[in-house]
């Protein structure tokens, strides 16, 4: 955007910072990166150890009888039942006894720090281009303003495949694939490592999400079947000397189906409560931050809602997090689940999720002008002036 206050502008030019990371006013931030103080309740924090008890051998099991099956059942529906009002009140919620070996994520947080030291030229022999959207960069957008942040990003398959345009009948694919640093030397073995563990716990969040709206518990799981569009996200937020005017991520929802978010102790991480108001996350170590994307917003014909969120920068202190993004198969075709609907009508036409990412991507790299592609877009069988604020 362009800074018109003159004193701005020299403040900017003093402190060698590009304008195009300075907000409109009205959406810096309002809050410092480690305000928890808001008043009212709290994202959820939800106990899976449960379901880690359930990975019981067969002897275990017939000890239990009848009796402990009835109350393994119990504890499996309140799980359940804490995971749908989770989903349903704020679209955000925290899980503990997750199951992932907290010694793994250390060992994820210091290879990533050390590539993150790297100078700009080493980090640059793996730079993201609009050709190959994978790997480390340091000008992304969101909302049209630059972030205030370093990232890293790789597919959990080794590539990712989006549709780019359409001849005839023949649908062309662009294969975007894995780039890896030579340092640090353990950096790839152990970014694997982790996508493979917080991968089984996303496809556990899938299935109870699934039940908490009264599915089965595999019924989405055909949807990342036999290939998906996961990606994992390093980033690294370094101090900023105007936190009063820059973001680490300005406002978005997540286009994707839910993400699975751990983050460091400086904190920073604001999600946007149904009121209006940001109340910041209070880092746990032990905690992951879960959130449901647009796509269960839409499979659930608004349910269950995606929820802005936001990172706040500080002077003081670099962030460090780590989202997992999991995501169906590009070939996805999304629109409410018919079992879900009743006597309601779609509130949304179908769209294809892999047109949907590669225009999302698009605005990764230039600013458009204009909107990125949002769900509202599709919105259907709704009053066209509420249309942006339901959704």
């Amino acid at each position: 955007m362009g800074v018109e206050d003159p004193v701005l502008v020299q403040q900017l030019a003093n402190l060698q910072i590009d304008p195009n990371f300075v907000l409109p006013p009205e959406h810096r931030p309002t809050r410092k990166y480690n305000d928890y103080t808001a008043a009212g309740e709290q994202v959820p924090v939800i106990d899976l150890s449960s379901l880690r008890r359930s990975n019981k051998n067969p002897g275990e099991e017939e000890e239990e009888g009848e009796e402990g099956s009835r109350r393994s059942s119990l504890i499996h529906e309140k799980l359940v039942e804490q995971v749908g009002k989770a989903c349903e009140e704020w679209g955000f919620f925290q899980v503990i006894n997750h199951g992932i070996s907290l010694s793994l994520l250390d060992e994820v947080e210091t290879n990533a720090l050390n590539f993150f030291a790297l100078p700009l030229e080493e980090k640059s022999k793996v730079r993201r281009t609009f050709e190959n959207a994978l790997g480390y960069y340091d000008s992304e957008l969101t909302k049209n303003v630059r972030d205030w942040k370093e990232l890293f990003d790789f597919t959990t398959r080794g590539v990712l495949e989006l549709p780019v345009a359409s001849s005839g009948n023949e649908e062309q694919i662009h294969v975007y694939s894995n780039q890896w640093p030579e340092y640090p030397s353990t950096f790839r073995e152990v970014c694997e490592k982790w996508s493979k563990s917080v991968e089984s716990l996303a496809f556990e969040l899938l299935g109870l999400i699934a039940e908490s709206l009264g599915l089965p518990a595999t019924y989405f799981h055909k949807y990342w079947l036999p290939d998906d569009s996961n990606f994992i996200r390093l980033n690294y937020y370094p101090k900023c000397p105007t936190p009063n005017l820059a973001l680490g991520v300005s406002r978005h929802k997540d286009g994707g189906g839910l993400t699975v978010l751990v983050q460091d102790e400086v904190g920073g991480l604001e999600v946007r409560r149904k009121d209006g108001e940001w109340i910041g996350i209070k880092p746990q170590r032990d905690a992951f931050v879960i959130n449901v994307g647009d796509l269960f917003q839409v499979w659930s014909n608004d349910k269950y809602k995606s929820v802005e969120h936001r990172v706040v920068v500080n002077e003081n202190k670099a962030r460090f997090s780590v989202p997992f993004f999991f995501n169906p198969s590009q070939s996805t075709d999304v629109a409410p689940v018919p079992q879900l609907l009743g006597e309601n009508l779609p509130l949304y036409r179908q769209y294809n999720w892999g047109d949907f990412l590669q225009t999302r991507k698009g605005s990764n790299f230039k600013n458009l002008g204009v909107e990125n592609v949002q769900i509202y877009h599709f919105a259907i069988n709704r009053d066209e002036n509420d249309v942006k604020v339901q959704v």
